[in-house]
Parts: structure tokens; C-alpha cells; sequence
């Protein structure tokens, strides 16, 4: 995973008119509106119901998840059966816009703005900018970047709507969980490629005696498979198991997410016209 750079931009007197923050909900509002984790997997079903809901369309929980079809892990499967399930489990900031178009029954649009490779952004105050005009952030990060040394490893990818940005752009204002985010870790989080680690406890009890790989150097059709080496990856964790060694403490496989930021908006609005004409951040 690379570490990223995000330079500066804005003239003077948006930089002051940001300073003031900007705020979806007020903290009180966020605990009390704020929808828990509603399945397994399903961080983005439930992001995608507060977005509704912040955007005054309300829906189920249960009608959200069918729309944006959360993929769930096959944890019985063989290897290489879970490796690639566990390669798109959840949803994609793709699922995201189309489940959050059906469910509002297309009164909602969204659109996704990658963070990598790196952009040149102050990312802090282009949420603010688009939270006051009237868009609903949700950001796609890869956890497992940035983890501090001694910290435990992160499982997966997460989506969490922004309610909010700090006077002076210093953090962001998260939901599922209510969290407090500063632009450095937010930044981390947000440019990373799109590949994710699996433990090797969880690669070991899938391997049987007469494990051979099925299919891991073309699985599911992405040469990432192939690119990343997983099938070679697998095979030195059984070498290393069968030395009594654990060096490799995980495999790293394709990941279908896209590290970024997705801005959601009434399709009739002013906001949601203007996201179809944006630019695309530029490149660093």
C-alpha cells in the first residue's frame, strides 16, 4: 500500500468561509439518527440508509441492503472459493449509487470521486464545500492502511457517512460507528490500492491435505490473481506451517473496492446537478 500525498488548493475566501465547519447533523442528532450496523458485511446498506435519511428519504433497512445486494462471505467454502468471496464481500461505491437510485426510487443520485492514486485536494474542506451545498459524503476506505505498529490488523474494507467537518477542516465527523477522524488518518485510509489482507489463520483452516489450487492465478476473471501471486502466497504459508515456522502473517488477494469518496444528492437539486458537472480531482 502507498503512502499519499494530498496538496493544496482553494482561493482565500473559501478557505475562510470553510474554517466555520459544516454539519449534516449536530453530534446530538448523529447519536440519536444514526443507523447501527445493520447485517453482516453490510456497512454499506446501512451507509446508504443514512444518506436517504439525511437527504430526507426514508426507507428500511431491510429495502436498502435488497437494493445495494450486500455480498456476504462464504465462510464454509473451500479456499479458493472464500478467498474470492471474501474479494467483494460487502459492496462497492458502485453498489452504493445504484441501491441508494432504487430505494429512493430514483430521487437520489450519487457520484464517486477517487482518492487513488493520489489527488491534489485539501480533502477536509472539499467535504465541507459539498456538505454545504447539500451533499451527503460517504467515504470507502481500505482500514488495513495506516494501521499504527503493535495495533491489530484491521479484517476489511469499511463505508461511513460523513456528517460533519471541524472549524478549520482538522476532522471528520463519522457514523457506524460515531467516530472523530482526523485528515491524516482520513487520507491513509482513502488512498490505498484495492487489494485486501487475509490472516493466515483464516488461509490455514481452509487448507486440506490435498489442497490444490482450482483456479487462484485467473479467480474470477481479474489478473490481479495472477499480478498479486496468490496461489504462490498460499503455498509459502503451508511451507512455512509445515516448518513449524509463521512468518507470513497474511495473504494479500484482489479487492473489488475502490478507496474514495462517494457524494450523494437529490437528483432535481442544485447540489445534485452540480455533481455531474464537477471535475474529477485532479492527479497529483
Amino acid at each position: 500500500m502507498k503512502k499519499c500525498c494530498f496538496q493544496m488548493e482553494g482561493n482565500h475566501e473559501e478557505e475562510e468561509e470553510e474554517d466555520e465547519g459544516a454539519m449534516l447533523w449536530s453530534f446530538q442528532e448523529a447519536l440519536e439518527r444514526q443507523t447501527v450496523q445493520i447485517g453482516v458485511s453490510a456497512c454499506g446498506a446501512t451507509a446508504v440508509v443514512d444518506v436517504l435519511k439525511a437527504l430526507g428519504v426514508n426507507v428500511s433497512p431491510e429495502e436498502a441492503d435488497r437494493c445495494v445486494q450486500t455480498r456476504l462471505r462464504r465462510n464454509e467454502a473451500p479456499l479458493d472459493d472464500y478467498l474470492l468471496s471474501r474479494s467483494h464481500a460487502g459492496a462497492t461505491h458502485a453498489q452504493l449509487i445504484s441501491g441508494a437510485e432504487a430505494a429512493s426510487g430514483g430521487q437520489v443520485t450519487g457520484r464517486f470521486f477517487p482518492l487513488h492514486p493520489p489527488r491534489r485536494v485539501r480533502l477536509l474542506r472539499w467535504l465541507a464545500r459539498w456538505i454545504r451545498r447539500g451533499a451527503v459524503p460517504v467515504a470507502t476506505m481500505n482500514m488495513q492502511a495506516g494501521v499504527a505498529p503493535g495495533d491489530e490488523m484491521p479484517d476489511a474494507w469499511h463505508h461511513q457517512l460523513v456528517f460533519g467537518v471541524s472549524p478549520g477542516a482538522a476532522a471528520a465527523f463519522m457514523t457506524n460507528p460515531l467516530d472523530v477522524v482526523s485528515e491524516a488518518e482520513l487520507l491513509q485510509r482513502l488512498c490505498s490500492d484495492s487489494v485486501l489482507l487475509i490472516r493466515r489463520d483464516d488461509v490455514l483452516q481452509r487448507l486440506t491435505p490435498d489442497w490444490a489450487p482450482r483456479g487462484l492465478s485467473a479467480c474470477g476473471d481479474d489478473s490481479r490473481w495472477t499480478s498479486l501471486e496468490v496461489e504462490a502466497q498460499v503455498r509459502k504459508v503451508l511451507e512455512e506451517e509445515e516448518r513449524n515456522e509463521q512468518t507470513t502473517t497474511h495473504v494479500v488477494i484482489p479487492a473489488a473496492y475502490s478507496s474514495g469518496v462517494t457524494l450523494f444528492a437529490l437528483r432535481e437539486s442544485e447540489s445534485g446537478r452540480s455533481l455531474l458537472d464537477a471535475p474529477e480531482l485532479p492527479l497529483t
